[in-house]
């Protein structure tokens, strides 16, 4: 076994790295690569040398190799061309679409937003208002042949729009997302046919750079409703109800893949990236191969195969060559297996922007502050990091914040502005006097929900029991389920008091005001701080840089002082793929370790 452990990530974001849930039992963690993963070759094998950037590097003159590179997220199908409905919003899905759609930026190993100059540039044109300015490269093309134009962006920027709703008042393009639109009120303005466009927000926005990304066939939705890409742009500019609602109900419900195994038609499924679709075979593999007609750096390898395995397998998979790249949930158990598999595989492990937290339900006994309180003081967080963590991390440490990480520059300063500490070590006999001063005497049943099978949340809830249940009025439940956070379930029922998961994300700086903003859209637990909101809503109304360091730890310490919840610890990550690759490279971000899939290319 060749192992690499990476040195902790110096992230250059500022902010919340929060961008979705981490529930599963599989890849929770990403691994952090911050020298830049594994020896690189050229095309005729010859080492080049260790990469030590943290964006994608720069391949030369290459030509796309025969053959395949297998892979697997989990055991989750594929659920369409268009990741960006609620049915779809998947990382299970994305991680192929992703490779199949070019976008304005991508994030590097560290989290950093690099710009992809493949597809074009983006420029901040004025602050005030907030203008930004695209321009995409000229040779840029769909895989059809149509031209990628301001056109395919108006359409995106619609897709995002809330104002565009039917006579029941509900958006005709079902977005997982309105972010675009509720911040640029306004259609891009550019010409029909045209390269460039510009935007302008209607207040400053910390994350400007990730409104605009890639887009989807503006062309393909015109045919489909009967009308010329230049007039569904009119239509989009006009506010056009009409067109607007047909191509609506085309971009929501035709590129959905609800039927395992039927791929959708090739005419209506022109891709911008490096990679098409190929084939499909239902409970066992996609595969997508090289675009022809991509403009840019060519793929590595002709074919990537998604096969839908269950990530306990995976280890095993690995050593039949039915994978040839596994980003399993970090375990003792798991670098065990992969160790006893010799020099034959690679292994990189190393810290990630992934982190386990605890969450208190507002709606129930946790509404109390003393009771949450008494509950943090029996928090055996250490123990969970030494038993869980540890063994896998040396330097793992107990996490005291959420906006930042322990192995970023300004942690500590974070930390000793917002926590003085009153957590760290379990204490049973403060937690009974929390309460009794409180007046609690009759008994708490604290429900701890997670989603399972999930070995190491399993561990966490026996040690929070094991811990709590010394505590004279609480009474601690496991209560993880396969449904936790399905629609319907425990979660979204509120039959927990504590739930266990992560948040996993990139570089983004505001996307925290989400969760802990009174009304906040994945503010799950009903949280509510008049604090919190105030430096929130003054750090997610500006560019500054300052304003927003200044603001992190308020934000921090209103948490803390409120008990919105209990941050525990930054999940390790790991990765291991065939001694024979190349270019396979760690990130720390939820983009998975195929964020440049691309590029993973076969020695010769």
């Amino acid at each position: 076994m060749k192992l690499k452990r990476m040195a902790p990530v110096a992230v250059l974001a500022a902010g919340a790295l929060v961008l979705s849930a981490c529930t599963g039992g599989s890849s929770e963690g990403n691994g952090a690569d911050t020298n830049g993963g594994s020896e690189e070759t050229d095309n005729n094998g010859e080492t080049a040398g260790e990469y030590e950037g943290t964006d994608k590097e720069d391949l030369g003159d290459i030509t796309t190799a025969e053959g395949d590179v297998k892979f697997s997220v989990g055991g989750t199908e594929w659920t369409g061309y268009n990741g960006d409905t609620p049915q779809t919003y998947q990382t299970y899905t994305n991680v192929i679409n992703d490779r199949m759609f070019s976008s304005f930026v991508y994030f590097g190993t560290d989290g950093e937003i690099y710009p992809n100059e493949e597809l074009g540039t983006y420029e901040m044109v004025n602050e005030d208002p907030l203008q930004v300015e695209y321009r995409i490269v000229d040779e840029a093309q769909w895989s059809d042949g149509e031209p990628l134009d301001y056109v395919d962006y108006l359409l995106d920027w619609a897709s995002q729009n809330p104002e565009f709703v039917d006579d029941d008042g509900d958006p005709v393009f079902d977005s997982v997302s309105h972010t675009y639109g509720e911040y640029v009120p306004e259609p891009p303005e550019g010409e029909f046919g045209g390269k460039v466009f510009t935007i302008e927000y209607k207040e400053p926005y910390p994350d400007w750079e990730l409104i605009v990304s890639g887009a989807y066939p503006a062309h393909v939705v015109a045919d489909q409703i009967g009308v010329t890409k230049e007039e569904l742009g009119q239509a989009i500019l006009d506010g056009d109800m009409d067109i607007i609602a047909d191509a609506g109900e085309f971009w929501s419900n035709e590129w959905l893949s609800p039927n395992p195994g039927e791929l959708p038609d090739e005419d209506i499924t022109p891709v911008t990236g490096p990679y098409k679709l190929d084939s499909w075979e239902g409970g066992e593999s996609l595969t997508i191969t090289a675009n022809e007609n991509y403009w840019g750096t060519p793929a590595a390898t002709e074919k990537i195969v998604y096969r839908f395995l269950d990530p306990s397998t995976h280890v095993q998979a690995l050593e039949n060559r039915d994978l040839d790249v596994i980003e399993p949930q970090a375990t003792v158990d798991t670098l065990d297996q992969l160790e006893g598999l010799g020099d034959s595989v690679t292994v990189e492990t190393g810290d990630t922007l992934t982190w386990e937290h605890a969450d208190f339900n507002f709606e129930g006994p946790m509404e109390d502050l003393a009771v949450r309180e008494a509950f943090a003081m029996c928090m055996p967080r250490q123990q969970i990091v030494d038993n869980l963590i540890a063994p896998i991390n040396p330097d793992a440490v107990v996490m005291n914040a959420r906006e930042v990480f322990p192995f970023q520059d300004n942690y500590d300063e974070v930390v000793s502005e917002s926590y003085d500490g009153r957590y760290d070590e379990v204490d049973i006999e403060g937690a009974n006097e929390k309460l009794e001063e409180a007046g609690i005497t009759e008994p708490i049943n604290v429900r701890v929900g997670y989603a399972a099978p999930n070995p190491r949340r399993t561990d966490q809830a026996a040690m929070i029991k094991s811990s709590c249940d010394q505590v004279d009025m609480f009474e601690v439940e496991d209560t993880g389920s396969e449904d936790f956070f399905d629609p319907g379930g425990p979660q979204e029922r509120g039959d927990w008091e504590v739930a266990l998961f992560a948040w996993a994300g990139s570089g983004q700086i505001a996307s925290g005001r989400n969760i802990y903003h009174t009304g906040g859209a994945q503010n799950w637990n009903s949280f509510s701080s008049d604090v919190v909101d105030e430096a929130w809503d003054k750090l997610a109304g500006t560019v500054d840089e300052e304003v927003h360091a200044e603001q992190i730890p308020i934000i921090e310490k209103g948490l803390w002082d409120e008990l919105h919840g209990m941050p525990i610890f930054a999940h390790p990550g790991v990765v291991s793929f065939q001694a024979d690759l190349e270019n396979v490279r760690q990130t720390a971000t939820q983009s998975t370790v195929a964020w440049n899939a691309e590029q993973w290319l076969r020695a010769e």
